[in-house]
């Protein structure tokens, strides 16, 4: 049956929940948490079959009748509902989650990333003046001898990334960022301009410092290429932890 939810939400999509607590389970609890998850698949309108998340490497039991504000990430944009937890079991050495939708399914109408969390080195530079004018209109006018300086990425987005380092630039610099992604099989590089959104010391490690840049002048081939990489290492992620449960369930 040719469901309408399934020509937004596809089995497969990324989707984050975050917990719907009363206010007194928020004062006794601390702040919600938010959990990572994949659509298994569509059984309805109004029920979907997702899978159980993890926190680091524990599965986290859902309870059911738990309510759960649900962010959708898809190929065409970010969308967002709340729903219910009906039921909770095992499939195919799968820990699955049955959720009934209390909601409308509605689009965000500002664009919205998922963001990845990784370790990858990268290499940046500050743009000079007469540079950052220059690359609006050709972002191949660049100086290429001017030294570029090590860092390494913490998580990344199709809307821009964040990266610690032994230095610091200034908040609202320009800078260009080159790394190198395994996308589709093969290594690309990636040569990108970004905004310095805030900059901040990484707590208990004096001289480190860590940094928040928006992708500016982003081409759209690139932009896909960032989140086809994401979704690649995702689904990875998600193996390992079905791995995890079978080896768990085989102790």
């Amino acid at each position: 049956m040719d469901y309408v939810l399934s020509k937004y939400i596809e089995p497969g999509n990324r989707l984050q929940m975050q917990r719907i607590v009363r206010m007194k389970e928020e004062e006794e609890n601390g702040v919600k948490k938010t959990y990572d998850s994949q659509v298994i698949d569509i059984i309805s309108d109004d029920r979907i079959e997702v899978s159980m998340p993890f926190e680091k490497t524990k599965l986290v039991l859902l309870p059911v009748d738990g309510e759960y504000n649900l962010f959708f990430y898809t190929p065409g944009g970010l969308y967002q509902c709340y729903a219910r937890v009906v039921d909770r079991y095992r499939n195919n050495n799968v820990f699955s989650v049955l959720m009934d939708l209390t909601s409308n399914l509605r689009k965000y109408q500002r664009r919205e990333y998922y963001r990845f969390s990784c370790a990858l080195e990268m290499n940046s530079r500050t743009l000079e003046e007469r540079e950052v004018r220059a690359v609006e209109n050709d972002p191949d006018a660049l100086m290429p001898e001017l030294p570029l300086h090590s860092s390494v990425i913490v998580d990344i987005s199709g809307g821009g990334l964040r990266f610690v380092a032994n230095y610091a630039y200034e908040k609202d610099s320009v800078i260009l960022c080159k790394y190198n992604l395994w996308v589709s099989g093969e290594a690309k590089e990636f040569k990108v301009f970004g905004k310095v959104l805030s900059v901040k010391e990484v707590e208990n490690r004096p001289g480190i410092y860590e940094h928040r840049v928006q992708y500016i002048h982003m081409d759209d081939d690139n932009r896909e290429d960032i989140i086809k990489y994401i979704f690649d290492e995702e689904r990875k992620t998600i193996q390992k932890q079905r791995n995890v449960e079978i080896d768990y369930l085989e102790e």
